[in-house]
């Protein structure tokens, strides 16, 4: 009856009704297909709807990303910016301990960016670079004014085997001695910072070029001298803890560093705070001008020795 219906309107120049179609799909809609697909290519015939779905394959978009970003090939010769300052080297010379950053930097697998020149550039002071190639060629170590600063750069650029070169050589095998006996002074760094905050306020107030501070210096805490200290069997008094809250008390100085065990003695530590304070381009000069005569207890006095502290700031 519907093809009867069909000729009928085909005879009479009408135009025929589109025909409903049945579409059988085997394979399960993936993220790619658009949702349009399913119907479009109305113009095809019946067995291209009934032909079973080819799946479209999963691919890694990470993966091939990867692929597409090749390691940067580098030349033997390799010129160089750091700073301002040229240099040129072997590309090998570059990569010879492979854990530091020099190495990293030149595999390949980062971006170096290139000054005008070509050259490639390293934001970092080049004063001391042509000592950090020096080692790297020939394991050559820097003179001894040149230690400090070169132990920075090889901090920098992570140079395991430099920095522990430079870490056995003076005058960082000296530091490490030092150190261990301010480890005993924890409070070291702080009292230093406050040398030079009152020191510069007093100068300040008084529209100085100087300020003088008083500093309180004591390795025991036994009231009495080194003139005395014979007269006992050990370094430190044997005191009940009550007895020895008699003995507790503050000098009246600007700071006070005190007491510790060690070889170490006061001019030990005058010695570290002189010379940390002329690390940091501050001229001080001390000299004792006393002990502390506070009253104890019985005929016992504090007899902590007084330092007076110099810092001259212009």
């Amino acid at each position: 009856m519907a093809t009867s219906r069909v000729r009928r309107f085909a005879q009479e120049g009408r135009t025929v009704p589109p025909q409903p179609r049945v579409m059988v799909v085997f394979s399960a809609p993936s993220d790619t297909e658009k949702p349009g697909d399913a119907m479009s290519g109305a113009d095809t015939g019946e067995e291209e709807y009934r032909k079973p779905a080819i799946p479209v394959p999963n691919l890694n978009l990470g993966k091939s990303l990867r692929t597409l970003d090749a390691p940067e090939e580098f030349p033997e010769v390799i010129p160089l910016n750091v700073g301002g300052t040229y240099f040129t080297t072997r590309l090998s010379t570059l990569r010879r301990y492979e854990d530091t950053m020099l190495a990293a930097m030149f595999s390949g697998r980062h971006h170096i960016p290139r000054d005008a020149e070509g050259r490639y550039f390293i934001d970092r002071d080049g004063a001391y670079f042509g000592d950090i190639l020096n080692f790297l060629r020939e394991g050559e170590l820097p003179q001894r004014d040149r230690v400090r600063a070169v132990h920075r750069e090889a901090q920098y650029y992570a140079i395991g085997p430099l920095l522990e070169s430079l870490e056995d050589t003076q005058p960082l095998t000296g530091e490490k001695v030092r150190q261990a006996f301010l480890d005993l002074l924890p409070y070291y760094k702080e009292n230093l910072e406050r040398i030079v905050e009152i020191a510069k306020l007093r100068a300040m107030q008084r529209k100085a070029r100087f300020a003088k501070l008083k500093i309180c210096v004591y390795k025991e805490e036994m009231p009495i001298t080194p003139y005395e200290r014979p007269l006992f069997n050990s370094l430190r008094f044997e005191r009940s803890e009550s007895e020895a809250k008699l003995f507790e008390h503050h000098c009246e100085v600007d700071v006070s560093f005190g007491p510790w065990e060690a070889v170490a003695d006061v001019y030990d530590l005058l010695h570290c705070i002189v010379s940390d304070l002329a690390e940091r381009g501050i001229s001080a000069d001390q000299q004792c001008i006393g002990v502390c005569d506070k009253h104890l207890i019985n005929h016992y006095y504090c007899k902590r020795p007084i330092y007076e502290f110099k810092i001259t700031w212009w």
